[in-house]
């Protein structure tokens, strides 16, 4: 049986459809959207499909019936009525420079103004009223209302987060750009924004105040993104693949395909949701990659975690939140949260009643990806440094070597640049975490929970299981560290765990003593 032809790359949906490539159906949904009501914004991560529901939106009111034979909207929608539609693609005006700047919105507005003749120099840079004489003469022309469809809103915003004087000014243009869409409501048939962030009311829309939200709605919590029930029922012979090329059973490819892109959820009642650009990559390169963070580095996400010194372990396990400590404008926002959750390097992982959340890391991908960024900012600057040390220190550890894998590790937190107010306990179990995480396929949980109390890290291999607990010398020993492991029982849970062949797995307990004043660790003992 021949496999799909994945769209990958493929953002335009009129090429996918001449192209042959699979589309995941998402023309039910577009159709209630359309029906629904007006004007809508929805906020989704980078890679999520955005751009091609904003095309498939684009070609649905074109009146192009022609590409939508088989899908649902085929039967859906009967009228078929062609509307003229603007489209501003944000994602392209980037730089900040007032010279590009220009010339990228320059390149955006000349096409339309020529289709609809109207002349206009250069130097014209009141875009919001170059927007409104659009939108007028696509109403005069065509005898039509007029359909604005506005892809990656915020990318000139987020691209001046971090400067207070450009974040002003790009505000205001995108202010006064946005501002026609309300006050010519009477001749607009449908507008929809979409974008990564949320930004405050004033700040963006103080007059486009009428947008319906629909980030959160379960209704469309799967407008975007693959489904659970989408790739298991679609996808069956792709996946098959992806298990005989690496070897593994049916089951274990969907296990892994689940534990690496799966776990978003948008809504209360969201379904289980894959990342699609990493899915479709995986299943048209059949392996299992960080495909999602291979196109993007979170540099200013691990920036943010690193100056608020937030432990990754944390974002791992799970936290509560409020909706309001998520579900929040970004350029106000006193925490990187908002920006974590709404850029996709976390989700909601359960829902507590009285509007409360569990917020962690989807998938695997991120987690890794997220942890390999933050080791620059918790260890050197110098990835080829940081990674070396990662592969030297995975072999000696799978290999048993026990006492050799902490002598790396020594030298390696000597090498550590000092930042005296980074060198505490916290900061060295963060790194021990991210040393770990990142050395798969260990196991490895900070503060894990007994009964009697938190272990500092549990190891798991698939042969042992190492019980760590930390102490910085001016707090204990490492003796004092073996005894509190004993005292707390932290080794009892692990008693009864067993190797593939049903043998149980060795348990060895490690009392570790960081030496403050020479930056790295002083004395273990191994039990």
């Amino acid at each position: 049986m021949a496999l799909k032809r994945f769209p990958t790359g493929v953002q335009d949906f009129a090429i996918l459809r001449e192209d042959g490539k699979y589309y995941v159906d998402k023309t039910d949904l577009i159709y209630k959207l359309v029906q629904s009501d007006r004007y809508y914004f929805l906020s989704r991560p980078r890679r999520f499909g955005k751009s091609l529901l904003i095309s498939t939106l684009q070609y649905y009111f074109e009146g192009r019936k022609d590409l939508f034979a088989g899908l649902a909207m085929e039967r859906l929608e009967t009228e078929w009525k062609k509307y003229p539609v603007i489209r501003l693609d944000m994602s392209t005006v980037k730089k900040l420079d007032a010279e590009v700047f220009a010339s990228n919105m320059n390149d955006i507005f000349e096409p339309y103004e020529k289709r609809y003749g109207i002349k206009n120099d250069k130097t014209n840079q009141a875009w919001g009223s170059r927007l409104s004489a659009l939108i007028r003469a696509a109403n005069e022309q065509t005898a039509e209302h007029v359909v604005v469809l506005i892809d990656e809103y915020d990318a000139p915003v987020l691209e001046a987060m971090h400067n207070a004087e450009q974040l002003e000014k790009v505000r205001n243009t995108m202010r006064d750009l946005y501002a026609p869409l309300k006050a010519l409501g009477g001749i607009l048939r449908f507008v929809f924004l979409t974008g990564i962030s949320k930004f405050s009311q004033l700040s963006i829309f103080s007059e486009l105040n009428n947008l319906k939200v629909i980030t959160m709605l379960d209704d469309y919590a799967a407008i975007c993104g693959i489904t659970k029930e989408e790739l298991l029922t679609q996808m069956q012979p792709e996946i098959q693949a992806l298990a005989d090329k690496q070897g593994m059973t049916y089951d274990e490819a969907v296990a892994g395909l689940q534990r690496q892109y799966d776990g978003y959820h948008f809504s209360e009642n969201s379904p289980d949701i894959y990342n699609p650009f990493s899915l479709i990559n995986s299943l048209s390169e059949l392996k299992l990659a960080n495909y999602w963070f291979a196109t993007g580095t979170p540099t200013v996400l691990t920036k943010l975690v690193s100056k608020f010194k937030m432990d990754p372990e944390t974002f791992n396990v799970g936290f509560p939140a409020t909706l309001g400590m998520f579900d929040a404008p970004t350029e106000t926002a006193t925490n990187p949260i908002p920006m974590l959750y709404q850029s996709g390097y976390l989700t909601i992982k359960a829902v507590r009643t009285g509007n409360r959340y569990v917020l962690a890391f989807p998938n695997d991908e991120v987690r890794s990806g997220f942890c390999d960024g933050l080791m620059e900012f918790y260890a050197t600057p110098d990835k080829v440094t940081n990674d070396t040390f990662l592969m030297r220190f995975a072999d000696t550890l799978e290999a048993g070597d026990l006492d050799g894998a902490l002598n790396q590790m020594r030298a390696f937190f000597s090498s550590v640049p000092y930042n005296a107010e980074r060198q505490d306990e916290n900061h060295y179990k963060t790194l021990f975490f991210l040393i770990f995480k990142l050395c798969t396929p260990y196991l490895v949980r900070t503060e894990e929970c007994s009964a009697a109390g938190r272990a500092d890290a549990v190891v798991e291999t698939a042969d042992a299981v190492y019980v760590f607990e930390f102490k910085l010398d001016a707090n204990g020993t490492a003796e004092d560290a073996l005894r509190q492991i004993d005292d707390k029982g932290y080794l009892v849970p692990y008693t009864v765990t067993k190797k593939a062949d049903g043998s149980p797995k060795k348990l060895f307990k490690i009392g570790v003593a960081f030496d403050a004043e020479k930056r790295t660790i002083g004395e273990w003992k191994i039990v």
